[in-house]
């Protein structure tokens, strides 16, 4: 009973809240909790401009937030642990990796403040600081960097860690880092986690190189598609490329084994009349050749199929007939009534 009398006190407005928050989670497919704070108000504003199109960032009480999200209860109210401190509803119809990227792709370098909590190491490089010798060295020096004064300058004489990640900021240290422009830490919102098609994703599983994973997928792809296709297992990617690797080998062995079909015949054609230039090519005294025949140059075998050894052997044994031929020649030439010689062959 008396959690029904809070819920009928709740305030009209607070209501509306929650029922505009619950609308703003229904309306997107992926719905995160972004850390907001120490971001200045006019920074954040220029954020949501830039999201404008991609996001849509709702800030309100975090009481009225965990509401909203239990009011859903399809398994985003599991955000609700992430709901401490600065935060705000984010939404997107990108899917979380690319919201990931974007929002970690908008950060921007910020000075850090005394108090605050060093969110990696902070080093000052080395090198010219552009400060006049005075004073400064020897803050530089307390913070615990290597300064010294070089040629009318205060110099750091080499890169000097002067505070260690999780380490809380002092003033002195502050105060230098301000001198010298040292912005040691990112602004931006910063996300907590993200609820996408019954997924629960943190941050750490979200950073990944989306350039090298695409790669890898597509080099998993292809050695897949050659598995396939080596196997000779049909699959809807590697059918066509099974059907026209069986044909060419169909056709290689009806090329070589001469049979004559419909889509081989043109194929020994071309395969004979480049030969039969071969061996015409051979003969030396063309007047020995039909008139069709004289003058030419062999011609290049078609393209096949067939297996490089084959070819060689098909060489080889045109070579023989072409010497066979040229004796046939010479001994048609010392007859004593002339003859045709390979005239009568080829006529």
């Amino acid at each position: 009973m008396s959690s029904v009398r809070k819920t009928e006190t709740i305030p009209q407005w607070k209501q509306e809240e929650v029922d505009e928050l619950v609308d703003f989670i229904r309306s997107f497919n992926s719905v995160g909790i972004v850390g907001v704070a120490g971001i200045p108000s006019r920074q954040l504003q220029a954020m949501r401009r830039e999201l404008h199109g991609s996001a849509d960032v709702r800030m309100s009480r975090n009481t009225l937030t965990v509401r909203a999200l239990e009011a859903v209860n399809d398994g985003v109210e599991e955000l609700t642990q992430y709901v401490s401190g600065q935060i705000a509803l984010i939404g997107t119809n990108d899917n979380p990796f690319g919201l990931f990227k974007q929002l970690e792709a908008s950060k921007t370098p910020a000075p850090i403040n005394a108090g605050e909590v060093a969110p990696n190491d902070v080093v000052i490089p080395e090198g010219d600081t552009g400060v006049d010798p005075g004073p400064f060295v020897g803050e530089l020096q307390t913070v615990g960097a290597a300064a010294r004064i070089q040629d009318g300058s205060i110099m750091v004489t080499e890169d000097s860690k002067v505070l260690d990640e999780g380490e809380v900021v002092d003033d002195d240290l502050a105060n230098v880092l301000t001198e010298l422009g040292i912005e040691p830490k990112e602004v931006g919102l910063d996300l907590k986690g993200v609820y996408s098609d019954g997924v629960l994703f943190e941050p750490d599983e979200l950073e990944i190189d989306v350039d090298e994973y695409e790669a890898d997928i597509r080099s998993a792809a292809a050695a897949a598609r050659n598995l396939s296709v080596n196997a000779a297992y049909p699959t809807a990617a590697t059918a066509g490329t099974l059907l026209a690797k069986a044909s060419g080998e169909a056709k290689s062995v009806g090329l070589f084994a001469e049979i004559e079909s419909p889509d081989v015949v043109p194929d020994l054609i071309g395969k004979a009349d480049a030969q039969l230039r071969s061996l015409a090519a051979q003969i030396d005294d063309e007047e020995a050749l039909p008139e069709e025949l004289q003058g030419v140059e062999a011609a290049p075998a078609p393209e096949t199929d067939d297996a490089d050894e084959e070819e060689q052997a098909e060489e080889d044994d045109d070579t023989d007939d072409a010497e066979a031929a040229d004796d046939d020649a010479d001994d048609a030439d010392d007859g004593d009534d002339g003859g045709d010689g390979l005239g009568a062959m080829f006529g």
